[in-house]
């Protein structure tokens, strides 16, 4: 079971981390691009699909069953490997090459904001710059930015393999 759960957390956070080096990479160097949400969020989805294989193999393992809780854990623990591998990837990139990112992405958000909604954008940014100064709020932001949409899959991946696909004796 480690091992799969591992082997399936390395891969997708490898692929969540890619998609967000380029998504990075991209903004930095069109700054007036506005980087795409449907495509991180896509990404991260597509990345989470190791959670159903993990919980797939895991359920071969155990002769074709699994339980509820089992399957939530090992969808987790995929989910989990997964973002801390793309908190650490982010915290690298924002150090090492970005440092400018909140400003960045508060004067775009700014700039396309409506313009009876400017005062309310640029509180909500400053706050951002804020909670920027911490890296403690960096990595809090960063989780939350992927794993609640981790928990979201295993909660489906369990419901799938432990309920709906349930082994008939």
């Amino acid at each position: 079971m480690k091992n799969s759960i591992l082997k399936n957390g390395i891969i997708s956070g490898i692929l969540v981390s890619m998609f967000m080096v380029c998504m990075t990479i991209y903004m930095k160097y069109n700054p007036t691009s506005e980087p795409s949400m449907i495509v991180g969020f896509t990404s991260m989805i597509l990345a989470f699909s190791f959670v159903f294989i993990g919980i797939k193999q895991q359920k071969q393992a155990n002769n074709g069953s699994i339980s509820f809780i089992k399957a939530f854990t090992t969808g987790f623990l995929i989910a989990l490997i997964a973002s801390v591998m793309y908190v650490i990837v982010w915290l690298f990139i924002y150090y090492n090459f970005f440092p400018n990112f909140i400003e960045h992405y508060s004067q775009m958000m700014i700039d396309k904001a409506k313009p009876e909604d400017v005062a309310t954008v640029t509180a909500e940014m400053n706050q951002y710059k804020e909670w920027y100064k911490s890296p403690v709020m960096i990595i809090l932001l960063t989780f939350m930015e992927i794993l609640p949409l981790g928990v979201l899959v295993s909660l489906l991946g369990a419901l799938l393999f432990s309920v709906i696909l349930k082994k008939k004796n």
